[in-house]
């Protein structure tokens, strides 16, 4: 007889019974899987054995990959009673969603997802029920012997029995687990197709991949639905081209060009990037972006990393363009005889650095094959390194703070391909767990995600409509130094090794930017605005004061426009605020004949006539990190 426990001390005593027949019998209300021992399960899965036996409910992140999953297999049985013939490749939960790749008789486009998704509706309120059977691999792949993509997985899977789950006509290869019946998928949405290669491999056949959401609410799926709304409002492709910040082009995929607005954004940026570096004891350098291959293979790249770098040659040697910045920084600490004294070494480097992506990950300025790093490389000596972590961990909260950013932490540890000793992993771990929690940082582990070379710490931050990005990490290298016969001299005068930091802040300077696009809708604060007043002459008699009052702004720092078209006050006044720019100065003839401006905020709305003064005082009176 075997004992099964469930949740608040419930027991029961069997040989075998189902997760549905325990709950029902503990009145455990609202599960549509569980977990048994370690194990993942359907709800009229037979167990045996005893042990442990929790429900999951929708309402968890373990629910809602099922309930999402569930509404992948969902969605291909619509597609299927729509699209005789269709073919599927895999359909997974990923974040926030679902997605499945199809092969469709014929081309599909999104006007055609509103009768997918009635379809779907209509299979939800059939309440089907939802089988798992186990079968062995030369029966799945009878089953399965028309289907070419379902054929290739059950012989990569290489095992002899594979598990299958159904619902009415429509069967997958898959693990599971899912919900006991359609019935309880109610709560979802299509949201958008794309092109996808067949295991992503542009060798192999394009599939139509259609992209949908699921929740165990209506609530939660109109506040999702909202937030995905202003996410498209504020999509950072369509606010570059309003705004005439950057733009993508043929000629150049995956290449942004940033326009004269964007690089005063950039630039703005960047100075205070080298403002707060300067105070903090860093000094730049900058490093070639085409190097000698051999230097690649040294620094272990090209064992790692050479499927994302791009490769030239001149004068008969092969070189390599640089995809990380920190084998030049290392050749430069090589240019001489570093001594203890040195030591914290804190050298920045806006570095350019290139990656091939697959056209079909490209997007906008978050995923580009171009981009600089607002790399930094810290070399010390090995009772400095908790130090100068926590100097970095506060620099960071400076940063973020200062665009308003929320963020949470995660400690990477030792991943599955990694360079060097096990056991210095070990000691760059705690070291990173030790600068933690001294500081007071809250974080999480991500077990086997650090970097090759080392483990690292990752910041993600919260945008204005809670989205989360990675920018900032902080990455602890004892490997590099080995491999290049790093030195120094101790105050023993013999020869150490020193310990390397990497570190970026805001990570690409190219995403930061259109991170920070979205953040603010455009609207950016005034120290960071790429325009920061406009000035608008009523007509055109008073363009020459206007012209007056630009050249002064200006020289007082003022970023500055002036609208001299020939159109209506309304419209100019309606063009500057979809341009978002701070501050609007309207002149007309009683402006020029007091010298004064009457001025519009974006933030305040009407703020009446000021002397030119006035105007100045109050325009350097606004926020700026840099003074």
């Amino acid at each position: 007889m075997a004992r099964f426990v469930g949740p608040e001390g419930n027991a029961s005593d069997g040989e075998k019974t189902t997760p549905f027949d325990l709950f029902k019998e503990w009145n455990v209300k609202g599960a549509i899987a569980a977990v048994v021992g370690d194990e993942q399960v359907d709800l009229h899965r037979e167990i045996t054995g005893g042990g442990t036996v929790l429900p999951i409910t929708p309402e968890t992140a373990e629910g809602l990959d099922i309930l999402r999953h569930s509404a992948s297999h969902l969605m291909a049985q619509a597609i299927l009673r729509l699209y005789p013939g269709a073919l599927f490749g895999v359909g997974p939960s990923i974040k926030d969603g679902f997605y499945y790749d199809v092969l469709f008789p014929r081309p599909i486009t999104d006007a055609d997802l509103p009768a997918i998704e009635s379809e779907m509706k209509k299979l939800s309120k059939e309440k089907l029920r939802i089988e798992r059977i186990d079968v062995t691999a030369k029966e799945a792949l009878e089953r399965f012997k028309l289907d070419p993509f379902k054929t290739e997985l059950i012989k990569d899977i290489g095992q002899e029995r594979v598990s299958l789950y159904g619902q009415g006509e429509f069967w997958d290869l898959c693990r599971g687990p899912h919900v006991p019946n359609t019935g309880y998928l109610k709560h979802f949405k299509l949201l958008s197709l794309a092109g996808a290669y067949w295991r992503g491999d542009e060798k192999n056949p394009m599939l139509t991949r259609i992209y949908g959401t699921c929740f165990a609410d209506a609530e939660s799926l109109d506040l999702y639905l909202k937030r995905m709304e202003e996410a498209r409002l504020r999509d950072h492709r369509k606010l570059g081209r309003e705004l005439d910040l950057y733009s993508f082009q043929p000629e150049g995929p995956g290449f942004p060009f940033f326009h004269p607005k964007g690089m005063e954004l950039m630039n703005k940026l960047l100075e205070f990037w080298r403002y707060e570096h300067r105070r903090r004891g860093y000094t730049e350098i900058k490093t070639p972006i085409l190097l000698d291959r051999e230097l690649w293979y040294r620094s272990g790249h090209m064992d790692y990393y050479s499927e994302n770098m791009y490769f030239t040659e001149i004068d008969e040697r092969p070189f390599a363009i640089k995809p990380m910045n920190c084998p030049g920084g290392i050749i430069y600490y090589q240019t001489a005889l570093r001594s203890y004294r040195e030591m914290p070494m804190r050298m920045a480097e806006l570095g350019t650095v290139h990656r091939h992506e697959r056209s079909g990950v490209l997007h906008g300025l978050m995923r580009v094959r171009s981009f600089t790093q607002d790399d930094a490389h810290i070399y010390c000596t090995e009772d400095q390194v908790e130090d100068e972590l926590k100097a970095v961990m506060d620099l960071d909260r400076y940063v973020y703070g200062v665009f308003g950013f929320k963020f949470n932490v995660e400690l990477s540890t030792r991943p599955p391909k990694a360079m060097g000793d096990p056991a210095r992993w070990e000691i760059a771990e705690k070291k990173l767990q030790n600068a933690l929690e001294e500081s007071g940082t809250p974080y999480k582990i991500n077990p086997g995600d650090g970097a090759f070379y080392g483990p690292k710490i990752d910041y993600h931050l919260e945008d204005s409509i809670g989205r989360t990005w990675q920018c900032g990490t902080i990455q602890l290298d004892f490997q590099l130094p080995e491999k290049f016969d790093m030195n120094y001299i101790g105050d023993d005068g013999a020869q150490h090794r020193p310990v390397m930091l990497h570190r970026t802040i805001l990570g690409s300077l190219e995403r930061f930017i259109g991170i920070l696009v979205e953040h603010y809708a455009g609207a950016f604060p005034y120290w960071l605005a790429p325009v920061q007043a406009k000035i608008i002459p009523v007509t055109r008699e008073y363009d020459a004061y206007a012209r007056e009052l630009q050249a002064e702004l200006a020289k007082s720092g003022v970023r500055v426009e002036r609208d001299g078209r020939d159109e209506k006050l309304g419209k100019k006044v309606r063009d500057a605020q979809i341009e978002k720019i701070p501050y609007m100065l309207v002149v007309g003839a009683k402006e020029t004949e007091l010298r004064s401006v009457s001025v519009r905020s974006r933030s305040r709305g009407e703020l009446g006539s000021h002397t030119w003064d006035e105007l100045k005082s109050m325009l350097e009176a606004e926020s700026d990190p840099i003074r």
